[in-house]
Order: structure tokens, then C-alpha cells, then sequence
């Protein structure tokens, strides 16, 4: 019997992210179905697990779902003997310990982005740097309550992070002192528009292993378009004789290019093999959809034309991976680790819970993301997490608590989306993000039948129920 895969031809009148959208729009909440050109598969929403089914256990599955027979999917799935007891209840974390923070220790920009949630650097204040002080306290409060042998993880961002370049270093170092008298893993990663990266920050990088993620829109005229200075001239020359150095020595340091994806640049799959060539760690894409002033939101139809992109992308990562290359792709990339995990989680991340942002001032946000905003404020560095405030908003954030998320099969790998963008614009993005997943769920099926090895695996350990 020939079946189709889970992506057919789109139609001349239909798209094929149209059919992506199509295929994994929700029909129960307990098992999501898919078909590759390896077979049969079958998603248990509960701890995420993917199996291999037979063709009559397919249609027997895909029947019970069409017609919204919860007792004949629950049926069916104790048949094949993969329930298990809820993996997520509805209990949200209490007094979760810190152990990451991002210190926004630049406060201030010199590209003029029209869509950057920190309102062109300075979240909507005067511009200003992060004293001293401040700094070092954020990074004892990340070590208060550390246990030998644990990992945390210190993060710098702005604005535009090295206009405070002494005060990163200083940080770097007392956290790297703290470490090694409490036997602690530190990591750290900095975030950079590339524009002031200098040849001694690639030598303090790669010292001390620094995760560098560099904010680029695309090759040349789209970056000068999309990321000008403020006096409105163009920056990718600048960026790239900055971070070129950076990428030729690359070693304990990984220097990334992160895109953020506006209705003005979705030609991804050029981006993302120009930016290979280049010679970046890894390469990621992410959709805008909540900007200050509502300039460059990506709504349904730029999300489908960015979906069209992704899997075109991922294509290509599926051929890189066949024929032994690496392509290194970190949507798809990070969507095949956590498939293979079986990751399941009622939080999206770890904002408001493990991972806060510090503002210059020294007040505590939820994320990186929420410094400045009163939505999102989670106390401050003299008084320390308001735990009140903090239980209140896993409480309201866990995703059971969020619509329509509860009935989508998707939502212990979405989670309920980015806090930040629900918060300021809702949900826009479903289908897209469904689609998406539905695509990586086949990537991973196809991948685990044709290289196994890439997941550690033997050719006989294929997931049956």
C-alpha cells in the first residue's frame, strides 16, 4: 500500500507550509499522527514519545480522532500499551533556585532597529550603564545557593553590550573566582550586535569559552536595510570586519548568527548558507512578533512564506546529515535533541523561574526581555526575588493554565509560547509553530530510519509501542 507523506505537493492553489498548517491542526489533545516516507507514526502528547505504527493501527487512530471519540483514543492507546501516568500535572514550580542571569549591562545602542523590544537599547529610558557594583552583586546572587558540582550560567546582553566592556570582564572574573572556590561549572554567552567586537574581546571570549550570539538580519542589503546605525548607514561591513576574526578562531569560544525574521527578510535559505559559508558556529531563525511599535510583526501570511523557508532549510539539513556533512542549522538542529529527549514542559523556558534578567539598576525581570516592564518584574537585587510575585506568575504562566493550549497537541514542546510575545500580542503564531513541529517530527522519523548513528542509535532501536 503507497502512502503519502506527511508533506504532499502543494496544489497550485495551496501552499506547502498550507498543508503543514493542514496536517497538524489539532484534533485531540492526547496524540498527534503523521505519516513519512518510513511509515507510520504516532506522537503520545504525554512525555512527547514517538513510535512506529502499523497501517491498521494508523487508521484506527487517525478514525477515533476525526471523530472526536476521546474513549476510543483512550482505548486504543491502553491497547498499544503507551499511557502512563500524567508526566506534567498541574502543579506550577515553587521558589525555583536561580541559576542563570542575564545582566543588561549596556543599556544604550547605536543601530537604530525599528522592531527591538528594548526600544532601540534603552527600554524606553535614558541610556545608561550598569555600575560596578550592581554587576557584582547580580553575580553573588547567582552564586548564593549554588551546590558543589552544579552548572550556571551568565549571560551579558543590552542594548549593546560592549559599551560596558569593563564591567563584563570584571563580572566574568568574580564569577569565575566563585566558581572555582565552590567547585561550580560556569558558562557564559554575550549577545552583540558585532558592531564594538574588537580583537581583545575574541582573545576574552575565547579565554573563557563565551557562547557569541551575534544579531544579523541577513547578507549585506538586507542587513544594511533592516539594521542601520542610527545616522541610518548601513552596518554589515562594519559587523563582519569586526566578527570575521572571531569566526577564523573559533575553538572553546562558538560565535552564532541569530536572524530575526520580519516580513522585509524571508529569504532564510540564502541567509542561512551565506552565513555557513561564513563559517558560524550555528545559524537560527526566529519570527517577530511582538514589537514596540507593531512595525515589522510577521503576521499568517509572512509566517507562511517563513514556514515555506524553514522546511526548505530543513530539507537540506535532512540531505547535510545523510551524507555525513554538518550543516548547522539550530532550529532544526535543537528540534531533533529535544524529539529525541522525549522533552516535555508546562514552561516554554526558564524566564521567571531559573533565569532572570538584571537591569542596570539593579532590578530583577523575568527574562531579558521584561527589563523595564512592570509586567514582568520579579524584584531586585538588594531585596532579592520577590517569591510572592514569582509564584504568582508560574502559577498564571504554567500551560494549563493558557488557551487554546490545553487541547493542542503540541503543547508540552511549545509550552504556550514565549512569555514576552503572548503577553504583549497574543498567539498569532500557532499554526506556524504546529506546522513546524510537524515537520521535525518527520525530519526525526526519516533520520532515525536513514542515520540512526546521528542519534547514537543502532539501526534495530527504531521507537515501537
Amino acid at each position: 500500500m503507497d502512502l503519502p507523506t506527511e508533506v504532499p505537493a502543494a496544489s497550485p492553489t495551496r501552499s506547502r507550509a498550507r498543508e503543514l498548517f493542514e496536517l497538524s491542526a489539532p484534533a485531540t489533545p492526547h496524540l498527534h499522527l503523521l505519516r513519512t516516507a518510513v511509515g507510520q507514526h504516532l506522537l503520545v502528547v504525554n512525555g512527547n514519545r514517538l513510535f512506529d505504527v502499523d497501517v491498521p493501527t494508523y487508521e484506527a487512530l487517525d478514525r477515533a480522532q476525526r471523530a472526536r471519540d476521546g474513549a476510543a483514543v483512550t482505548r486504543l492507546l491502553a491497547e498499544l500499551d503507551v499511557e502512563a501516568p500524567p508526566l506534567v500535572d498541574d502543579s506550577p514550580l515553587t521558589s525555583p533556585p536561580v541559576r542563570a542571569l542575564s545582566l543588561a549591562v549596556a543599556q544604550k545602542c547605536n543601530l537604530g532597529c525599528t522592531y527591538c523590544y528594548a526600544q532601540q537599547g534603552d527600554f524606553g529610558g535614558p541610556a545608561r550603564n550598569m555600575p560596578l557594583p550592581t554587576a557584582l552583586s547580580a553575580v553573588d546572587l547567582l552564586f548564593r545557593d549554588v551546590a558543589p558540582g552544579e552548572r550556571v550560567n551568565l549571560s551579558f546582553l543590552g542594548g549593546e553590550p560592549l559599551f560596558n566592556r569593563p564591567v563584563i570582564h570584571a563580572a566574568t572574573e568574580r564569577a569565575l573566582w566563585l566558581a572555582s572556590q565552590r567547585d561550580i561549572r560556569v558558562t557564559f554567552s554575550i549577545t552583540t550586535n558585532g558592531t564594538r567586537v574588537t580583537p581583545e574581546d575574541g582573545d576574552f571570549f575565547e579565554k573563557h569559552g563565551f557562547a557569541v550570539t551575534v544579531s544579523l538580519d541577513g547578507p549585506k542589503e538586507v542587513q544594511d536595510r533592516l539594521r542601520p546605525f542610527k545616522g541610518g548607514q548601513g552596518s554589515f561591513e562594519q559587523v563582519m570586519a569586526n566578527v570575521s576574526p572571531l569566526l577564523a578562531r573559533q575553538k572553546r569560544m562558538q560565535v552564532s548568527a541569530r536572524v530575526t525574521v520580519t516580513p522585509r527578510n524571508l529569504e532564510l535559505k540564502d541567509t542561512l548558507d551565506t552565513f555557513v559559508r561564513m563559517g558560524f558556529h550555528s545559524v537560527g531563525f526566529s519570527p517577530m512578533l511582538s514589537s514596540p511599535t507593531g512595525q515589522d510583526e510577521m503576521a499568517l501570511p509572512e509566517l507562511e512564506v517563513m514556514l515555506e523557508q524553514m522546511v526548505a532549510c530543513g530539507e537540506e539539513f535532512e540531505r547535510r546529515v545523510i551524507t555525513g556533512e554538518r550543516y548547522p542549522f539550530s532550529n532544526v538542529v535543537n528540534a531533533m535533541r529535544e524529539i529525541h529527549k522525549g522533552t516535555h514542559r508546562p514552561y516554554p523556558c526558564g524566564a521567571g523561574a531559573g533565569y532572570l534578567g538584571v537591569s542596570a539598576e539593579g532590578n530583577l525581570a523575568a527574562c531579558h526581555r521584561f527589563v523595564g516592564d512592570e509586567e514582568g518584574a520579579m524584584g531586585d537585587l538588594r531585596t532579592g526575588v520577590d517569591r510572592e510575585r514569582q509564584a504568582r506568575w508560574l502559577a498564571e504562566r504554567h500551560v494549563h493554565r493558557q488557551e487554546p493550549c490545553r487541547n493542542c497537541w503540541a503543547r508540552y514542546m511549545c509550552s504556550g509560547g514565549c512569555h514576552h510575545e503572548v503577553i504583549q500580542r497574543g498567539r498569532p503564531a500557532c499554526d506556524y509553530i504546529r506546522g513546524w513541529l510537524h515537520y521535525c517530527l518527520g525530519a526525526y522519523s526519516r533520520l532515525v530510519a536513514r542515520r540512526p548513528d546521528y542519534f547514537g542509535l543502532v539501526p534495530e532501536a527504531a521507537h515501537q509501542p
